[in-house]
């Protein structure tokens, strides 16, 4: 049994920088690890690994008011103090309410009662790359902070279960509780960017998320050759971090072709994208002392 597993989480800062790509791609190239979709509100490492689901459970994050008919007397206020305007004397909007339980307080009859609900499903799978922990978010649902670690404990789970030392993490995009939760006491935060300046000034922001948790970080900077100009403020940011580029991908719409195909890059073709993520991997795991 493992005792700690090593785990490595894959962030951006923002969406459509390759994050998933390259988490497909270390998972083709890796042995004895175990994957995590943690982009629970738009999971899509599935598309690439075409997971069959052994077991799947449902995640209730949030409580929902629901009003007791025989108890209600009408009196209005429960409306008077929502201030979401998610509940009336008749009816309770069920997207609109937040489960604060102000309403319950302000009941004089004890007619409303908070209630969990389904907030999306969680799954146990396997891939041909090894056991995968994903979940999907339902549109609109809350407490994706704590469906990511729902995934993570499963991850975590199997890997000892099953005597795997690594850890796969496809993080979310951006700086929220979804990226908080998925970075969270991992051994390292491997950033995905693009010579934009968007793609600079978020990679700038998930930096300082890895830094409030004192996390080892490494780069990648996909699409390096569509500005050399951006790509060296990149690199000139790194450095003065001591934050190692683990490569530089060029623009290929060969990444493309072979996502429409459903399948890691690194095994749909050899060309240089997939040539400097196998050279990445060997670097990072190195790097970690897990098996390349």
């Amino acid at each position: 049994m493992v005792e700690r597993p090593v785990q490595i989480t894959v962030v951006s800062g923002k969406g459509g920088t390759g994050k998933t790509t390259v988490v497909a791609s270390f998972a083709a190239l890796s042995d004895r690890k175990v994957l995590a979709d943690c982009d629970v509100d738009a999971a899509n490492l599935y598309l690439l690994l075409h997971p069959k689901v052994r077991e799947q459970g449902e995640f209730r994050g949030t409580k929902r008011a629901v009003r007791d008919p025989a108890k209600c007397r009408q009196a209005g206020e429960c409306e008077r103090v929502c201030r979401f305007g998610a509940i009336t004397v008749r009816a309770v909007d069920a997207m609109a309410c937040q489960g604060c339980g102000l309403c319950l307080l302000a009941c004089p009859n004890d007619a409303l009662r908070l209630e969990p609900v389904v907030n999306g499903h969680y799954y146990v799978s396997d891939t041909k790359y090894g056991p995968m922990a994903h979940a999907k978010l339902m549109p609109g649902g809350e407490s994706s902070g704590r469906l990511v670690t729902k995934v993570r404990q499963l991850a975590e789970d199997l890997a000892r279960g099953e005597g795997r030392g690594l850890i796969l993490i496809d993080g979310p995009p951006g700086i929220g509780c979804t990226a908080t939760a998925s970075l969270a006491d991992v051994d390292l935060a491997l950033i995905v960017t693009e010579p934009t300046l968007s793609g600079i000034h978020d990679m700038e922001r998930v930096i300082s998320l890895a830094d409030h948790f004192r996390l080892p970080t490494a780069a990648i900077i996909n699409k390096a050759d569509i500005n050399a100009d951006n790509a060296r403020r990149i690199r000139d940011f790194c450095g003065a971090r001591e934050i190692p580029v683990l490569g530089e991908l060029p623009f290929d719409d060969v990444v493309t072709r072979a996502i429409t195909d459903m399948t890691p890059v690194v095994e749909y073709d050899d060309g240089a994208v997939s040539q400097g993520l196998r050279a990445a991997w060997g670097t990072l795991a190195e790097r970690l002392g897990v098996q390349a």
